[in-house]
């Protein structure tokens, strides 16, 4: 497919963590629309399946300031200047969730509403876990709630646990450990 032609672009808004900008578009038929996005910015981000040799996922209760509310999901955050993909996965589990992995093995890269936004985050399994804390950026202390990944059904029906992402990286998770054990 021939993508549409930019005959536009222009920056509608922009704060400290997003830029809207607007693009004029037209298509290969002759149809013509505006869009708006959340452009890519360059920054890559990466969301951590830490996996217990118990068969626990440890999930983390954090403020999620889209909701004004707290919510589990899985530990994640940006790949920091000079940081390679590993090392952001292995300082964010051992910020959030006060662990070290000895293997990490990336999974797949997702996006969200790639029709409106250009950002996405890698889901990477964290295995061999020990504990090796540092110092998180959250403005308040994590709680870290180990799951069963055998009970992964019953973490989907929680009313506080709605992430997309965080969904589909766990059922990555579940599909990436069935292919092994095979």
């Amino acid at each position: 497919m021939k993508l549409p032609k930019i005959l536009a672009r222009e920056e509608v808004a922009r704060s400290a963590l997003f830029r809207i900008e607007a693009l004029e578009l037209e298509f290969s038929n002759g149809v013509q629309r505006r869009y708006e996005r959340l452009p890519d910015t360059g920054h890559r981000a990466v969301m951590l399946i830490p996996l217990t040799e118990g068969g626990d996922v440890l999930l983390i209760r954090e403020y999620m300031a889209g909701f004004h509310d707290y919510r589990l999901t899985l530990p994640k955050g940006a790949v920091d200047a000079g940081e390679s993909l590993l090392e952001a996965a292995q300082r964010e589990l051992r910020e959030e969730v006060g662990m070290r992995a000895e293997t990490l093995t990336p999974l797949k890269t997702l996006s969200v509403a790639p029709g409106h936004m250009g950002f996405t985050i890698t889901a990477v399994l964290a295995e061999g876990l020990t504990p090796d804390p540092l110092p998180g950026d959250e403005p308040e202390p994590l709680t870290v709630v180990p799951w069963p990944v055998a009970s992964l059904p019953a973490l989907y029906a929680l009313e506080d646990f709605d992430e997309a992402r965080a969904i589909a990286a766990l059922q990555l998770t579940a599909l990436h450990l069935e292919a092994r054990d095979q």
